[in-house]
């Protein structure tokens, strides 16, 4: 039998085609595994439209509901040269939140509107305020974002040396809420998140808004001072009334209904001996009295204690009864004499 011995040459190549065809193979493979996840991916998701729905209500998050009439208006907001597309859309969710609708962008530092992931971080950030960023009106200077306004207010942490008068949030928005209703337009400035407004923006103001915080650390990201400031105009304009209240509660529980319980309850437990010593029983049980005075009871209260009480002291219920319909048997209608017809072979 012939027997061919590989050259010295075939010798050193063969590892190195064994190489290259496991190359080959594994970019296929890396090939076929770009396919399948493309095919089984998910649509591109649509960030200004999450919504989902409870009943016939809308919803594009919790606590929003796109049925109800939504509350417009009050002072522009201006940011001026925000850096951040995400900052601008929470800054709309902050507006959102306290009815504000005016948004004014100063000079962005990435130009406006926004594209490709830039906008779909805006987007998501905005939690559904999408309409704002969408209205947004971009000015190229301070001076013709502020033109037709009549009163400015300008945010800063810093003591300026300016001479102006600074207020707190709360004095602020309920000067503005008093010009707004007058008719008058205002307006409240917010510097890049990385200086704040400079001095020159601060001249342009009639007064400055500042935030009682932390001496230590007063920075505040841009889109709790929009928050901040737009809670207080909310409760200026608006007033204070909670979007909702408690549910009603039963009807409270007359005395006799409490002190009947009371002496059920007295009663298992001097037999089980909690009264002790003898002498205390007086105090133990004023004691105890007063704890369930203090909640207030209703008749539903009452009746579910009492319920709960007998049961940790009879033990489980050994047949259980419940209450069975009787159900009435139907009434057959009775037929009229004169319309049954006569029997064969009778005469009338």
């Amino acid at each position: 039998m012939d027997c061919f011995l590989p050259s010295p040459f075939e010798t050193r190549l063969t590892p190195l085609l064994r190489v290259r065809a496991r190359l080959d193979t594994m970019s296929i493979d890396a090939t076929q595994a770009r396919e399948d996840r493309s095919a089984c991916a998910l649509p591109p998701r649509d960030y200004g439209a999450r919504t989902s729905t409870i009943g016939d209500r809308i919803l594009t998050g919790a606590g929003t509901d796109k049925t109800r009439p939504t509350i417009e208006g009050g002072p522009a907001i201006i940011l001026v040269r925000p850096q951040l597309a995400v900052n601008i859309g929470m800054c709309a969710r902050a507006m959102a939140n306290f009815g504000l609708s005016d948004l004014r962008l100063v000079n962005p530092r990435e130009g406006w509107p926004r594209t490709g992931a830039l906008r779909k971080g805006a987007y998501a950030a905005a939690a559904g305020a999408v309409h704002l960023l969408e209205q947004a009106k971009l000015y190229d200077s301070v001076e013709a974002a502020i033109a037709d306004l009549n009163m400015v207010w300008a945010t800063t942490a810093r003591e300026r040396g300016q001479g102006k008068r600074v207020e707190p949030p709360s004095r602020a928005m309920t000067e503005t809420a008093a010009g707004y209703a007058a008719g008058e337009k205002h307006g409240v400035m917010y510097g890049p998140e990385r200086t704040g407004l400079d001095n020159h923006d601060v001249a342009l103001a009639d007064g400055i808004i500042t935030f009682p915080v932390n001496p230590a650390y007063a920075s505040l990201n841009l889109a709790q001072a929009v928050l901040l400031t737009g809670y207080e105009w909310f409760r200026a304009a608006h007033g204070e009334a909670m979007p909702f209240v408690a549910p009603e509660r039963s009807t409270p529980a007359q005395r006799e209904m409490v002190i009947s319980f009371f002496e059920f309850i007295e009663g298992h437990l001097e037999t089980n001996g909690f009264f002790r010593p003898a002498g205390k029983r007086p105090v133990m049980q004023r004691n105890l009295r007063n704890m369930f005075h203090r909640m207030q009871l209703t008749q539903q209260d009452v009746r579910t204690l009492w319920g709960a009480m007998v049961r940790l002291i009879e033990g489980p219920r050994k047949d259980v009864q419940t209450r069975k319909r009787i159900r009435q048997p139907k009434k057959k209608p009775e037929s009229d004499a004169t319309d049954t017809p006569p029997a064969s072979g009778e005469t009338n």
